[in-house]
């Protein structure tokens, strides 16, 4: 059902940048006399990344619908089945006026050349809307190290059918701190740590687990959990050697730390320097969030039921059970309804007033936030139970293959925790939990930083990640190496 609803948006977006393409040329068309044929689609699985476009076309007009009855009908859907796109309903009427209400103005509009710019702005709108299960490239093709500019190449050090522990090498004078970055397995492609990769990597020498999309992964690699996560993070980390140090994003905190406390435990020769965690659900009891609430207000049973799909037989990973990673979009997306609403009329605006770079900005963010990458059902479901529910490494009570996860074994890993004040999916409190859990520490060793006024994101991406945030992570590499 989930992949079905997912596939007819997918098969949408073709039509839709044919649309688009051709819209002005339709338009030109009717204006010498010819035929103007209305846009309508059955499949609403689109209407959510359609909807900024057609409704930047309302804003010729204004807000009134002349009395159409597409505000109803389209109203009704919105609503349908709790659906969290509810927001365009009550100015849905708008999306039918350019055709249904008053077709002449808007060939009127397309005339004049800032009316032009306005519609074409609208139309490529819809022709971006569409989702890909293909990673986007990294893009990071050299970095300034000190005074000069050296070029980066991405190597595969080690393959697995779930991941890929990818390098980003560089050829410098001075050997750099390896740092490993764990990138989340939340719906999104590692890419969307491109900015934390291109900062380190000036004063680092940066690996990544470039998890790979569940949807081709082949059954026959047998399932992926919880567990399998924290044994992929220690089998990098023994890779890397004496030398590494770990940082993790969001939701593989918890992995992350398990990890080192086993090693730790084992008294492995290679244990990582240091261990920076970064916006995670280490104790998801703390200051729960939207996230935790909707975790804790469902049985596992509905999680498995309602939010787990089949992979279809003609994709490489056929017959696989996942977690769609247009789910989790969508959840992200009704999370900040309006915030993402507004970034599209943001973006129409700049393209109608030819402002190149700033529309590029907002491109290129939906370019990487619209990649979904698919979770393996084991991994989300474990997640949800042992993180998100019952909080199991934050109780004493996290065990990897029959053997409990100890933190206070950890003694020689320094630890820096980092929190953004205005972070709505891991709030204040949940990542420096780790210090109380990380007992065996010196205080000498750890180290708590909370960012002021930014949100998930702003932890590790953007100007106060680079400026402020980042020093600091610098700095603890620098005196634990």
């Amino acid at each position: 059902m989930l992949y079905r609803a997912y596939q007819a948006q997918s098969d949408l977006g073709d039509p839709l940048r044919a649309f688009a393409a051709g819209g002005l040329g339709m338009i030109a068309r009717a204006a010498a006399g010819g035929s103007l044929f209305p846009f309508a689609t059955s499949s609403f699985a689109a209407a959510p990344f359609v909807m900024p476009g057609l409704d930047w076309f309302s804003r010729l007009w204004g807000d009134k619908a002349g009395g159409a009855p597409w505000g109803d009908l389209f109203g009704a859907l919105g609503q349908a089945n709790g659906s969290p796109f509810g927001w365009f309903g009550g100015g849905a009427a708008k999306i039918a006026l350019p055709w249904a209400a008053d077709p002449a103005r808007l060939i009127a509009e397309a005339a004049d050349g800032p009316g032009a710019r306005r519609v074409a702005a609208g139309l490529e709108l819809i022709a971006r809307a569409r989702l890909t299960h293909a990673r986007p490239a990294y893009g990071i093709e050299a970095v300034t190290v000190g005074n000069r500019e050296v070029a980066v190449r991405e190597e595969a050090v080690l393959t697995t059918p779930f991941a890929t522990l990818l390098h980003f090498a560089k050829d410098v004078e001075v050997a750099q701190p390896p740092v490993l970055v764990v990138a989340p397995m939340s719906g999104h492609f590692a890419t969307l740590l491109r900015n934390t990769v291109r900062t380190l990597l000036a004063d680092h020498d940066v690996y990544i687990t470039d998890w790979h999309n569940a949807r081709d992964v082949p059954l026959a690699a047998g399932p992926f959990g919880f567990d399998d996560y924290v044994e992929h993070v220690i089998r990098f980390l023994k890779h890397l050697g004496p030398e590494a140090h770990v940082l993790a994003v969001c939701q593989p905190c918890v992995q992350v730390l398990a990890a080192v406390a086993l090693m730790a435990a084992d008294g492995s020769p290679d244990q990582p320097r240091s261990m920076i965690l970064m916006a995670g659900p280490v104790d998801t009891r703390v200051n729960p969030t939207k996230v935790n609430e909707l975790a804790l207000s469902k049985p596992m049973a509905w999680f498995e039921q309602n939010l787990i799909s089949t992979v279809p037989r003609r994709y490489d990973g056929g017959g696989r059970r996942v977690y769609p990673g247009f789910v989790q979009l969508l959840a992200f997306v009704s999370m900040n309804l309006k915030r993402h609403l507004n970034a599209h009329i943001e973006l129409a605006d700049h393209i109608a007033n030819g402002e190149t770079e700033k529309a590029a900005t907002i491109k290129a963010f939906y370019d990487e936030y619209f990649a979904v990458l698919d979770l393996p059902a084991e991994f989300y479901l474990e997640t949800v139970r042992r993180v998100f529910q019952d909080a199991d490494l934050a109780r004493g009570a996290l065990v990897y293959r029959g053997v409990k996860v100890e933190p206070r074994a950890i003694r020689r890993t320094a630890l820096l925790t980092v929190e953004g004040e205005r972070d709505d999916i891991c709030a204040l409190g949940q990542t420096s939990a780790a210090h109380e859990l990380c007992s065996g520490l010196k205080p000498f060793l750890k180290r708590h930083h909370m960012q002021p006024g930014v949100g998930h994101y702003g932890v590790f991406s953007g100007r106060k990640w680079e400026g402020q945030i980042y020093p600091i992570v610098r700095n603890l590499v620098l005196s634990t190496g």
